[in-house]
């Protein structure tokens, strides 16, 4: 009976560590603060817990989410798990400059304004992420924008970076590239694309060497549970033993 119970511990153990893998690959992730070293492409060196995995009608985009942008990136997490960028479209393309999504306002949905995270530890360089806004400070919500080259550090004092491009910056230039109606006649390279560009889905992921600290804690606090046990039912059969029938 007292192995079994061991047994069911373990057992529920395991299941709720493939939760936690399951649960920050889809929908509701654990929120654990836990800073793992990545190498990036950006300006600056950082790591991330997360990764987001774009799909679009072009092609796969995944990004990595700076674990040092606890507000911006923390956003553009919790709207992912949401699911509110699934079927939205890049709705502006500038050429040789970003590539803009996550306007919400097609799906009827109001996102509060973030707090800027300036001055800013990352830049806007190519293949790096950063929240859209308007000239207004603090009024960034859902909108995000891929920049497209390595001359956009001017962005730095006002747009909060809090990702990266780490697989697929050959499907964000294809996007860059894609014809558009521009919405200013002045202005023959910036405008919404003809043909809709579409996110079809956005998926929060955890990074692997995550997965494997959460198994390692889960492994560990497992065979702690099996040693106390253990010696519990060795108590209580020298108990029995002792005891005058």
């Amino acid at each position: 009976m007292k192995k079994s119970v061991v047994v069911g511990l373990l057992l529920l153990l395991a299941g709720l560590s493939c939760f936690a893998v399951r649960s920050g690959a889809g929908g509701r992730a654990l929120s654990v603060s836990v800073s793992l070293s990545v190498k990036t492409t950006s300006a600056l060196s950082s790591s991330f817990n997360y990764t987001v995995t774009l799909t679009t009608s072009k092609g796969t985009i995944v990004i990595g989410l700076f674990d040092d942008m606890p507000i911006t990136a923390g956003n553009f997490r919790n709207l992912t798990q949401l699911g509110y960028y699934d079927d939205t479209i890049f709705h502006r393309v500038a050429y040789d400059f970003v590539i803009q999504g996550g306007d919400l306002s097609g799906k009827g949905i109001v996102v509060p304004k973030i707090l800027d995270e300036l001055p800013n530890k990352h830049s806007n360089v190519r293949g790096s992420v950063a929240m859209a806004k308007s000239s207004l400070p603090n009024s960034a919500t859902s909108q995000f924008f891929i920049n497209l080259n390595n001359t956009n550090t001017f962005l730095d004092s006002n747009y909060s970076v809090f990702g990266e491009v780490m697989a697929g910056l050959d499907v964000v230039d294809a996007i860059g590239r894609v014809p558009i109606n521009p919405a200013n006649p002045q202005n023959q390279n910036d405008g919404k694309p003809k043909q809709d560009v579409t996110l079809v889905t956005a998926r929060l992921q955890i990074v692997p060497e995550y997965t494997v600290l959460v198994f390692l804690v889960v492994f560990l606090v497992a065979a702690l549970f099996a040693v106390r046990a253990r010696k519990w039912t060795g108590t209580s059969d020298r108990s029995e033993r002792g005891r005058i029938r």
